[in-house]
């Protein structure tokens, strides 16, 4: 795939990753060694009302290094590349069982508005008993917490998370955005689809929680999400009412989890990574 030795003056991005981009990646360019891989189109028989002229995104053939890994987060703002490591490597990837969307399509939503409707709209279907869940803010929805302190700079922080994760030999995806939330609707992920059916409005939560609390998205599966935090919350009461952000969000990984926020808020209290599943 056109590979580069290290050292070498750039010369622009490899013919195959140019193509991720819609302006062929005028001025971008990575001067690194990349394992074998290629590009992934979305499977028209997946999603046979969308149509789409680029693939979704690049992914290696086989495993990386957390040391890569780190290497290709640092050089992102030259690349326009930001690096995934990704679970369940047959499918949906290499399937290309994906559904691309545009970060345009993220900046449509309010991570507060997307969060108050999911509060209201379980509130209409629970039953009384099932407030207990959402206790101490039970049917009204506390709308975005107040964001962290960072502990550590937020790249520091996600290269130490790609290392434990890197340890599960995980391969590696390149999406061509200019922040890593937007990875999730551009390279298609359709993880939380039992939750929400589009991804763009959970990416601009994750944006959201790129700018409050330092949050990078590290690695994502068939239906789960990665993020490193560096400005978690480090109070009992910050940390519950980012519990009721992480409830709105993905609801299975309290309900399915502790059962409750305040069992949640005591689990991500100080913590520097946050991970997310979709039953």
């Amino acid at each position: 795939m056109g590979e580069r030795e290290l050292g070498k003056p750039p010369l622009g991005l490899p013919e195959d990753l140019r193509r991720l981009f819609a302006d062929g990646g005028i001025g971008r360019s990575l001067p690194l060694r990349l394992p074998p891989g290629g590009v992934v189109w979305p499977d028209p028989g997946y999603a046979p009302h969308l149509t789409y002229d680029r693939p979704a995104f690049w992914m290696s053939d086989e495993p990386v290094s957390a040391a890569l890994w780190a290497e290709l987060r640092a050089r992102h703002p030259e690349s326009g590349l930001w690096p995934v490591l990704l679970e369940e490597t047959m499918q949906p990837w290499s399937a290309g069982q994906i559904a691309p969307d545009t970060p345009d399509e993220v900046s449509n939503y309010n991570p507060a508005l997307f969060m108050a409707e999911v509060w209201d709209d379980w509130i209409e279907q629970c039953r009384e008993d099932q407030l207990e869940e959402l206790e101490p803010f039970g049917r009204h929805c506390p709308g975005l917490a107040e964001p962290g302190v960072l502990m550590a700079d937020p790249g520091y922080v996600a290269d130490w998370y790609a290392g434990l994760l890197a340890e599960r030999r995980l391969p590696l995806g390149l999406a061509a955005v200019d922040r890593g939330a937007d990875a999730l609707a551009v390279m298609g992920w359709q993880g939380a689809l039992h939750h929400n059916e589009w991804t763009a409005p959970l990416a601009a939560v994750v944006r959201s929680w790129e700018d409050r609390f330092g949050a990078r998205v590290v690695g994502i599966g068939f239906n789960t999400l990665e993020l490193s935090v560096a400005a978690p919350p480090v109070t009992p009461e910050h940390a519950l009412h980012v519990a009721a952000e992480h409830w709105a969000f993905c609801p299975d990984s309290i309900i399915q989890g502790p059962g409750t926020l305040i069992g949640y808020a005591e689990q991500i209290m100080g913590r520097n990574a946050w991970s997310f599943w979709w039953d």
